[in-house]
């Protein structure tokens, strides 16, 4: 099988614009989100969905919410995003990754975590009339990028929303993500997100 590049899918879709869609975009923190929302902020009106149980504790997950508000707040975009928060669930993901807590960092359980928050961003998307749906995770060289697109293009017939391909490490995307989170002194969190195995506090 032909290997996808989704920089390049990307850019035919940017290309056949033929204005400025809606986008939702499922933003996992503040460091990833920086490159992308001064990409996208140029051709899309973005809402960024800060929907992620899987951060835990929920201390970490608020921390994780101030870091992003902070970046929205200090970067100059032409078309700022719109911030969504749904508030922390924690329980959503332990109940969709029960059974795999032993699993290891990109095995199964990354892949149901992906589904479940990009499941609930094509929801939302679709009861909310977005044009597109999309996440900030592809930036990320820790990421499965092929995984994460097949995913969303698979909620893209479920949904009827269209999936907005990525792979946003591409072109010097991790490392813009880096220079801008050092700019604008951005905490850097050292996990993922569940950071199995869980404490007992954190179940």
């Amino acid at each position: 099988m032909e290997k996808r590049n989704y920089q390049k899918e990307l850019d035919a879709v940017i290309e056949k614009l033929q204005a400025r869609p809606r986008l939702l975009l499922q933003a996992c923190c503040g460091p990833c989100s920086s490159y992308v929302l001064e990409y996208l902020t140029r051709y899309f009106d973005v809402t960024a969905l800060y929907y992620n149980p899987n951060i835990r504790p929920e201390a970490e997950y608020e921390k994780r919410l101030a870091t992003l508000k902070q970046l929205l707040a200090a970067m100059p975009m032409e078309h700022p995003p719109v911030l969504l928060e749904p508030g922390w669930r924690g329980e959503e993901f332990l109940r969709a990754a029960r059974g795999l807590e032993a699993e290891p960092e990109g095995g199964a359980r990354c892949a149901v975590c992906f589904r479940l928050r990009l499941g609930q961003t094509a929801r939302m998307a679709a009861e909310g009339g977005y044009d597109f749906f999309g996440t900030t995770l592809t930036v990320s060289p820790h990421k499965n990028a092929p995984l994460i697109n097949d995913i969303g293009f698979a909620l893209q017939e479920e949904y009827g929303v269209r999936w907005l391909p990525s792979d946003f490490k591409k072109r010097n995307g991790y490392l813009r993500s880096i220079q801008l989170s050092k700019e604008y002194d951005l905490y850097r969190q050292e996990y993922c997100g569940c950071g199995w195995p869980a404490k007992p506090e954190d179940q």
